[in-house]
């Protein structure tokens, strides 16, 4: 894929993802107060741990993603290896740890006066869940903001969703573990193979039915709304179940928030610092670092209710990462795109 194929610049609601996002949750709080039972009947269309209706709608938000990979862009990485060596290095030998250890610090300790020992554990779960996967979609946005090479970010993402189909599930079975939460591995594989595989094979054989460049490019424009309405009726929906915890403590979101925001600038901070040392042209360090800041938050949301349920405090902590991390990157695209003349091959 050339530059000229890139994807478009972010619209309107991709720009306004967190008011989206937040009037889900209002819209969600008001009908779980006010129409409590259509709720609980959507939290009952469950089979064999999955729930049918949140399947549907995960299923919209995951398909135009990965319809967009390419994997034939994989050998494109000699062009450039040491942007995706960083890449993968914070991606899945440091991110994951780095959240669990913040998750268990901020839950099980700093804020344990403040929270139930059996939320914690939810919230650390969660935060791990949020995590444990990079970014397979919206890290195409943030790369063109930055002016980053269009191709080279294509060959990030192929490769991380390549590794994340086999190493998802034992990185989070392993951390939940650590931090003593019993892990259904069962239902952890049937929620990687159902949100990650089938929708990554989807992705390849649309890509091949279409062809070119230009119609791959079009049909995805096509989808891509769908993936905004998965995301926002989801959020309601969660929002739905957890209404009356958020409007008796409110004060949780903030809580969950805290150490989102610590891991986010301390990642970035990390991938493009080593990407500075390392030479890696700005066009490939700025996506190198947005892949690992920014989060797989559909996945994550999925594999939330499918382990621990629609109602729980480890899907709440999933959502309040979608809330907190279209601000974040925009903030960290305004710092990239500030910096560009400290890096090597502006040419």
């Amino acid at each position: 894929m050339s530059d000229a194929a890139a994807p478009q610049p972010m619209g309107p609601f991709e720009r306004l993802l967190t008011l989206w996002v937040a009037l889900a949750m209002f819209g969600g709080i008001a009908v779980g107060v006010v129409a409590p039972g259509l709720v609980q009947a959507i939290a009952g269309a469950e089979v064999a741990s999955i729930n049918l209706v949140v399947a549907v709608l995960i299923w919209a938000m995951v398909y135009p993603m990965m319809v967009g990979v390419d994997f034939g862009a994989v050998a494109g990485v000699a062009r450039q290896p040491r942007g995706l060596m960083v890449t993968l290095t914070v991606n899945w030998l440091i991110k994951p740890f780095t959240m669990a250890f913040l998750a268990v610090l901020f839950f099980d300790h700093i804020f344990a006066p403040w929270i139930a020992p059996e939320d914690a554990s939810q919230y650390i779960a969660g935060l791990i869940l949020l995590c444990a996967a990079p970014c397979t979609a919206m890290v195409f946005v943030w790369s063109q903001l930055t002016r980053g090479d269009a191709t080279y970010t294509l060959v990030q993402v192929s490769v991380n969703d390549l590794i994340m189909v086999v190493a998802f599930a034992p990185i989070v079975a392993l951390l939940l573990g650590v931090t003593e939460i019993a892990v259904p591995w069962n239902t952890l594989v049937l929620a990687t193979v159902l949100y990650v595989v089938l929708p990554l094979i989807a992705g390849l054989i649309t890509r091949r039915m279409l062809g070119s460049d230009a119609a791959i490019d079009a049909f995805s424009a096509r989808v891509k709304p769908l993936s905004m309405i998965g995301l926002v009726a989801t959020v309601a929906i969660l929002f739905g179940l957890q209404g009356e915890v958020i409007l008796n403590r409110p004060v949780v979101i903030a809580l969950i928030a805290v150490p989102i925001l610590i891991q986010s600038y301390g990642i970035f901070a990390l991938a493009y610092g080593a990407a500075f040392l390392l030479k890696v042209p700005h066009r490939i360090a700025a996506p190198c670092a947005m892949i690992g800041t920014s989060n797989f938050f559909e996945l994550a949301v999925a594999v939330a209710i499918s382990l621990f349920g629609l109602n729980s405090g480890a899907a709440l902590a999933t959502v309040v990462g979608v809330l907190v991390e279209v601000p974040v990157m925009l903030s960290l695209v305004a710092f990239a795109n500030r910096t560009r003349a400290r890096f090597p091959g502006m040419a």
